[in-house]
């Protein structure tokens, strides 16, 4: 149980991909922003830019693009930033961006895991999400680029999948449930998405003060 601002926070259910977490004192206007936050808002890392040396395989190169585009990446949420607010102003650097090469020859599948990071901790977070078949000697090469983005831009940067209910009794009470949908665990998706709430709220408050 965490108490805090008139909140009361209770973990039901936690594992790496899931929680399940009730919220007494909320009001039905925050439940859904906490909600569009969590699946809009909380910056994730996917690849955004692909340089294909060759492709013999049966894919265009816009579909295999999409593929990789969706394949969730683990990442050190302290290390990177948005491009946009990078040190670098935007140019790409270590902490803005990972660089990711393939090639592979077939006949074979080409997974996820075969996306080799210049970050030996930025990586697929699953190794075994098929991306194409090759048959005998076809040729898949390519370079890319993943960034951090928010998943109002795009459905790949999405942070997480989420459901609330509330009780017909007690209004102020919203039982959710979070799966993550990116490269980071449930429970930082969720603390991500209460500092980015925090944030606005802030804000909001500020721009009323100035009113007065």
């Amino acid at each position: 149980m965490i108490n805090g601002d008139g909140l009361k926070v209770n973990i039901k259910k936690k594992s790496k991909e899931r929680l399940e977490f009730e919220i007494n004192g909320l009001t039905t206007a925050l439940a859904g922003e906490l909600r569009r936050i969590l699946i809009s808002e909380v910056p994730a890392m996917a690849i955004e830019w692909i340089d294909f040396h060759q492709n013999d395989s049966v894919l265009w190169d816009e579909v295999i693009a999409n593929r990789l585009g969706l394949i969730p990446i683990k990442f050190d949420q302290s290390f990177f930033n948005m491009k946009d607010d990078c040190k670098c102003d935007g140019k790409g650097c270590v902490h803005c961006q990972v660089n990711f090469a393939l090639k592979k020859k077939g006949p074979a599948t080409v997974y996820s895991g075969d996306l080799k990071s210049s970050d030996k901790k930025t990586r697929p977070l699953y190794d075994n999400i098929p991306i194409v078949k090759l048959s005998e000697g076809q040729v898949l090469e390519l370079e890319a680029t993943a960034q951090l983005g928010l998943g109002k831009t795009h459905a790949k940067w999405q942070g997480a999948v989420v459901g609330y209910d509330t009780s017909e009794k007690d209004g102020n009470k919203y039982d959710f449930i979070v799966e993550s949908a990116c490269g980071l665990p449930a429970e930082k998706v969720v603390m991500k998405s209460l500092e980015v709430l925090k944030g606005k709220l802030d804000d909001f408050t500020k721009d009323v003060e100035r009113l007065k």
